[in-house]
């Protein structure tokens, strides 16, 4: 009989044990948790949008019309036309050909990078890329390979060693990181992409709808659309929904739809998520002024963390000062200080969590605090005066 007890004490005893936290309420700057009223900076929901009156209206119109489920894969009865409405707008909004839209970010690089790199490539990874990423990869067969943590000097080194390997070289980051908040060097990654003669796929998870001039992603801001080959995202983060899509060329899409099991074997997303998605594609391109709000917190954060000491060994240092945007990790080291600097913040009053391994690297354990549109120079400096009670 399977029985872990053991396990999970282990689990306990090294501070990586972790619990589920019930929340009772929609997610937004103050939620309640298990009977608490805490400032919520748990929440990827960049632009505020989860619990917006137009998202809830557009879901309650799809179920109306569609009803609450798609019922089947898409290649069978579950291809709504509410589906192919999302991927026109999220391919428009990326500016490729063509999008194909998953049940999950997870979903979506779980199955596209094992359809895309079989066990006669490379794939070359950045140390820090997401699970997903790496489970992706592991899963296509394909020879691994890994470069320093946007270290463009490194991937070079790496890319020289893989020349002469047989099949296709493929270059896998994330534009904006979702522990440390830093972004990639996607300009160096593209050149060097061009000069080797490799492909690319970026997780634009924790870009979409944040970064650029419409939030259309780093790769939107700095123009490499064209220099990219594959641009992976999420519904569910700024967007405040649920799901997950790949854009890219057309050929691509249709390679999807026919090697790509994640796509081909799930039941299609239900069209609430699709028409939620819709709407908040609509309100990231007509109020900027959300991603203005945010980068105001989160710097106004930043610079009041600034002040704090914080773990200083070789593998924590400069993470802070290369973090940008909402995602501002305050990294301590020891996965017992880190919770026990969650709980002394939740006691007074503010839900962030600690972020232990495997998450993030050993030595690493931190504080991810993630800051939303809703957020106001109120919330931040009472995370701030905590953060001071908490040291003094």
């Amino acid at each position: 009989m399977l029985n872990l007890e053991k396990e999970l004490k282990d689990l306990e005893d090294r501070n990586l044990y972790r619990v589920l936290r019930v929340m009772r309420s929609a997610p937004g700057a103050r939620v309640t948790v298990e009977g608490e009223e805490l400032l919520n900076f748990a929440s990827n929901n960049y632009l505020g949008l989860s619990a917006d009156d137009r998202l809830k209206e557009a879901a309650r119109s799809a179920i109306g019309e569609w009803g609450a489920g798609a019922t089947a894969s898409r290649l069978l009865g579950g291809n709504l036309e509410l589906h192919e409405r999302l991927e026109r707008a999220l391919a428009d909004f990326k500016r490729t050909e063509a999008c194909a839209v998953f049940p999950s970010g997870y979903h979506a690089n779980l199955g596209t990078l094992p359809a895309l790199m079989g066990e006669n490539d490379t794939v070359i990874l950045d140390r820090l890329c997401h699970a997903s990423l790496v489970d992706g990869a592991r899963l296509s067969r394909a020879r691994l390979r890994v470069f320093a943590h946007n270290d463009a000097v490194d991937l070079e080194k790496v890319l020289k060693r893989a020349a002469s390997s047989r099949g296709r070289r493929w270059i896998v980051t994330e534009s904006v990181f979702s522990m440390d908040g830093d972004v990639a060097p996607l300009r160096e990654i593209a050149a060097l992409a061009a000069r080797y003669g490799v492909q690319t796929y970026v997780d634009e998870a924790h870009a979409t709808g944040v970064w650029g001039p419409d939030g259309r992603g780093l790769v939107n801001e700095l123009g490499l659309e064209k220099k990219l080959d594959v641009c992976m995202g999420t519904l569910s983060k700024a967007l405040g929904g649920a799901g997950g899509f790949v854009c890219g060329r057309r050929d691509l899409v249709e390679w999807i739809h026919n090697r790509c099991r994640s796509f081909i074997y799930s039941t299609g997303l239900p069209p609430a998520s699709a028409a939620t998605a819709l709407k908040a594609l609509e309100i990231c391109l007509t109020e900027p002024d959300r991603r203005r709000r945010l980068f105001s917190s989160a710097d106004r954060l930043r610079r009041g963390l600034s002040g704090f000491p914080r773990a200083r060994s070789s593998s924590a240092a400069g993470i802070f000062e290369s973090s940008r945007g909402p995602v501002v990790p305050f990294v301590i080291g020891s996965e017992a200080d880190a919770l026990a600097l969650s709980r002394s913040l939740w006691k007074k009053g503010i839900f962030v969590p600690a972020i232990r391994p495997p998450t993030v690297p050993k030595g690493t354990a931190r504080l991810r605090f993630s800051v939303t549109a809703e957020h106001t120079e109120a919330d931040v400096d009472l995370v701030l005066e905590a953060m001071r009670r908490h040291a003094g």
